[in-house]
């Protein structure tokens, strides 16, 4: 049985061609497309993929966005995020679905859309030692975090909201 997928991205050209390059062996069908962030999630009221295809770049509602919402709404599709961002800043919001970037050979991508239709995550290889790095750095400053006062942290929370030393001092009633 062919896994049904729904391409969403901004240029009507690529998703063609990647209709057309999925449904060559016949074990992929595209059954819906969508140009923009909120077309996609209108038709995934209608269309139930198998695995939501999904570029970041996009008008009205980028993938970031879409991946946000498919969450709050407690949303089962499988998503593949296909794209030209190979930043971690990007694979790191979009970790728990699949990551693939488009300059991949087409062999890569059917192996990722297959492996999510399975229910696993999918990072192409080469975007792991990155991933990995971020991680370890994210975990570091945890550890840092975590080895704050409490006094500390309250005049770290004083500083992210933009005050100053002396108004924290004074505040706080310390020098």
């Amino acid at each position: 049985m062919a896994i049904n997928i729904m391409i969403t991205g901004d240029h009507s050209m690529i998703r063609e061609g990647l209709k057309n390059l999925l449904e060559l062996d016949g074990d992929i069908k595209v059954i819906a497309e969508a140009e923009n962030g909120e077309d996609c999630l209108d038709k995934l009221k209608t269309f139930r993929p198998d695995v939501l295809l999904l570029d970041i770049n996009m008008p009205k509602m980028n993938g970031l966005e879409v991946l946000k919402a498919l969450k709050d709404r407690k949303s089962k599709v499988k998503v593949l995020v296909l794209t030209v961002h190979n930043e971690t800043e990007y694979l790191m919001k979009a970790v728990d679905n699949g990551y693939v970037l488009k300059d991949s050979e087409s062999a890569e991508l059917k192996k990722a859309i297959f492996t999510i239709a399975d229910g696993e995550t999918y990072i192409q290889p080469s975007l792991i030692p990155a991933l990995n790095s971020k991680m370890i750095q994210k975990n570091e400053d945890e550890l840092k975090i975590d080895a704050l006062t409490k006094r500390e942290m309250e005049v770290l929370k004083e500083m992210a909201v933009g005050k100053f030393n002396r108004d924290i001092a004074k505040e706080m009633k310390i020098s």
